[in-house]
């Protein structure tokens, strides 16, 4: 694997302290607390895109807590990118084959609830009407995501994802599962037939024009910590088969105390493919994202 090949970061010396970026085909999970910079380090992500394939990646929201996520605030100021967000209704199967169309830049996908969305959470009333907004919003979602991978697009951030105690009882992660593995990592012609279902042998010779390569696209899920400290984060232990244990790279992002005052610092606690330090890495936020502080890289 060649530094060419990887996935750059936006970030200096991010990069060189992964051995040359992200590996593309593999997840990425990014895990820290409200705040601490996730969104920025998405947006600077998806950005780079733009200098190295032609193309910035694509967000997908799933926050439903109502505090916003400022993906469009962040992509203009850091990048000078305005973010394209399109109706649900825009966002069909045909539009996926409108090359001339666009399928836009951002989507959010849930209502707003100002609560989290997880088993414990909602009664069963509640729960029970999440799977039937999640079941009915799944077409818009592969439209999106397909349309944009057909387009050249190859990188994926996926936001908003609030901690919870058991995976298993998160709405929003049980729809990350599913659109990782079948959408993100399936092959281009079954996505299609799950998209155009009934309709897809109208559709098979386009489909088959329009494949891409799967292993060149890199997802980034930004996982919010119940934890603030990243000592903290660190010592959690890791669930077999969540997408932390699953993750290819796993990056912590949390608070350390320096003397008499409070930092942020990044720990990149698994990288397969690349030897990785094992040092908190210290970062500062600013007007341009995310930035390694002096000495760090």
């Amino acid at each position: 694997m060649t530094d060419q090949l990887r996935h750059s970061t936006g970030i200096d010396g991010l990069d060189q302290l992964l051995g040359g970026g992200l590996i593309p085909g593999t997840l990425t999970v990014v895990v820290g607390a409200t705040g601490i910079g996730k969104t920025q380090l998405g947006v600077q992500f998806a950005a780079a895109g733009r200098d190295q394939e032609g193309q910035p990646g694509v967000f997908f929201d799933m926050s439903a807590r109502g505090d916003s996520q400022s993906h469009q605030e962040y992509a203009q100021r850091i990048a000078g990118w305005q973010l394209e967000s399109l109706p649900a209704s825009q966002l069909t199967a045909a539009r996926s084959y409108q090359l001339e169309q666009s399928c836009g830049d951002y989507l959010h996908i849930f209502e707003q609830q100002g609560r989290r969305v997880t088993r414990r959470d909602l009664d069963w009333d509640e729960w029970h009407a999440w799977q039937a907004q999640l079941n009915a919003k799944l077409t818009t979602t592969i439209a999106f995501l397909y349309g944009n991978l057909v387009r050249g697009r190859r990188r994926i951030v996926i936001d908003g994802i609030e901690p919870v105690e058991r995976a298993n009882e998160s709405v929003q992660l049980n729809m990350f599962e599913y659109i990782y593995h079948q959408v993100v990592r399936k092959d281009p012609e079954w996505v299609a037939r799950d998209l155009f279902r009934q309709d897809f042998h109208q559709q098979a010779s386009a489909a088959a024009q329009h494949r891409y390569q799967v292993a060149e696209v890199s997802c980034l899920l930004l996982y919010t910590a119940h934890e603030t400290m990243l000592e903290e984060m660190i010592a959690r232990p890791l669930g077999e088969g969540d997408a932390l244990a699953n993750a290819n790279t796993l990056i912590y992002m949390g608070k350390v105390k320096q003397g008499d005052r409070i930092g942020r610092s990044l720990y990149i606690a698994k990288h397969r493919g690349s030897e990785c330090s094992d040092q908190l890495i210290p970062f500062q936020i600013d007007e341009q994202g995310l930035k390694l502080s002096p000495g760090s890289d």
